[in-house]
């Protein structure tokens, strides 16, 4: 088992425990504990657990919305698919807007090497955009929301924001809603958020929305935007036919990846 499949059992093991020890992450890893108390070390830095004497304590078993680490330990190979999927539907040259959060940065890493101008909501989704160890050749060039940054998330928001984004005009947007349901639309788990989410639809002649299965019928308390403002929905879900017609009504393209 490498580092990132062990990284991805225990968090998924906090997902559903309050605490695990040492000794039983060295049965289910299949591991030592030096390496074990290591994996441990470095999700802790990265807000996934806490450590305690022996083993880790959960950050999200109480139900607390889980921190950026947490999530970028989940569903990782769908975001990666959905990622892929998105990335197929975006012509070069065109002017992008790009939503925040785990899924986004997938997007942005699949976008790194394209010819078109993005402006991306999280620091996290730029630093996947040029990394610094890029080769030279095509790129995309980057514009910057402003605004005010969100810790861990590293996402901007607030009206400056919101007023950057509106000053604009762009060939697509690409939404990462936390939740969606066919009654309902997309949606946020703030109202900041969903702001921010509502600026960059309402200011792109495309809407494309890159939603993991594990989204759809989640809990979330701010309203995005109805379906009726969504143009695509790539996802890993397999849709049934009554959710194939529901978003037919709504005139929305779904890709299946």
């Amino acid at each position: 088992m490498n580092t990132d499949e062990r990284h991805r059992l225990i968090g998924g093991l906090l997902r559903s425990r309050e605490e695990v020890t040492v000794d039983e992450l060295m049965a289910a890893c299949g591991a030592s504990g030096a390496t074990i108390r290591r994996d441990l070390d470095v999700l802790a830095l990265h807000g996934v657990l806490r450590r305690v004497h022996g083993g880790a304590k959960s950050l999200v078993f109480g139900g607390e919305n889980p921190a950026y680490g947490q999530r970028e330990l989940e569903d990782h190979a769908a975001k990666a698919r959905i990622a892929a999927g998105v990335a197929a539907l975006l012509p070069d040259r065109g002017h992008l807007w790009l939503d925040s959060g785990t899924t986004a940065t997938e997007i942005a890493r699949q976008l790194r090497q394209r010819e078109m101008t993005i402006m991306p909501m999280s620091l996290r989704a730029v630093t996947a955009l040029s990394p610094d160890d890029a080769a030279a050749g095509r790129r995309p060039d980057i514009l910057m929301p402003g605004g005010s940054l969100i810790p861990g998330e590293l996402s901007f928001r607030g009206p400056m924001t919101e007023s950057n984004i509106r000053s604009l005009r762009f060939d697509a947007a690409v939404i990462t809603p936390c939740a969606l349901n066919l009654k309902d639309g997309l949606l946020a788990h703030d109202l900041d958020d969903a702001a921010v989410k509502r600026a960059g639809l309402e200011s792109a002649a495309r809407v494309i929305v890159a939603c993991a299965g594990s989204k759809w019928n989640a809990s979330a308390v701010a309203l995005v935007a109805p379906l009726d403002a969504v143009d695509t929905i790539v996802t890993d879900r397999q849709l049934s036919p009554e959710e194939r017609d529901q978003l037919a009504q709504h005139s929305v393209e779904a890709v299946i990846v």
